[in-house]
């Protein structure tokens, strides 16, 4: 893959060519997802999460209160499903939330 080209291009269209062939990719989504996250799960979910982190394919998240995590534990499947959408690539495999 050659960066060097004779004709200006698009700096959108090289940075995506460049993640495209990145090794970090896989990286670089995971903390795309993290920064997603308060757009996806809204002001009233994200303000109860903290240390969201991924162990593999599964994204970690805690909660201050055990209702919180049920109200988490029922949607996980939908915000798995927004977040992987928005990055446009499975990510995430499985939800965990922890209290």
């Amino acid at each position: 893959m050659a960066f060097y080209r004779k004709k200006p291009q698009k700096l959108g269209k090289l940075v995506n060519d460049y993640m495209e062939h990145s090794p970090y990719k896989k990286q670089f989504l995971r903390g795309r997802i993290l920064s997603l996250w308060p757009d996806i799960v809204g002001e009233a979910i994200s303000g109860q999460c903290r240390n969201l982190h991924f162990d593999k394919n599964r994204l970690i998240v805690h909660v201050h209160h055990p209702g919180w995590r049920q109200e988490l534990h029922m949607q996980r499947y939908s915000i798995m499903k927004k977040l992987n959408n928005a990055v446009d690539e499975e990510i995430i495999s499985e939800i965990v939330v922890r209290a």
